[in-house]
């Protein structure tokens, strides 16, 4: 089961098993975080057990809204499981990918 919270502006933390029952709800929680157009959002994945294609195009379509609007994404905490599944899809080529919150806020707010 894939859990979605926003704790704070901006951040997205994902949990759990996205999977094609499951990106719905993650779907669901992206939309709510870009209705007010964030110039930055984070997604945390650190609690993200596995991830499928449907979880990844519900990424992918995110990063798609958030690039036509002029903003900026940032994927953080990505376990060596779900970062392989991320490699495979060469999606570690598309996405900024960062280690931890830190370095992606550090990294998005340089700019």
């Amino acid at each position: 089961m894939a859990s979605v919270s926003s704790l704070e502006p901006n951040l997205l933390v994902l949990g759990g098993e996205i999977d094609l029952h499951e990106s719905p709800q993650v779907k669901q929680g992206i939309d709510q975080l870009l209705k007010h157009r964030p110039p930055r959002v984070y997604i945390d994945l650190s609690r993200v057990t596995y991830i499928d294609s449907s979880g990844l195009a519900t990424l992918i379509e995110a990063m798609q809204q958030i690039n036509a609007y002029g903003g900026h994404l940032a994927l953080f905490g990505i376990h060596d499981t779900v970062a392989a599944i991320f490699h495979i899809a060469q999606l570690d080529q598309v996405f900024r990918i960062f280690p931890d919150q830190v370095a992606a806020r550090e990294a998005l707010e340089g700019r």
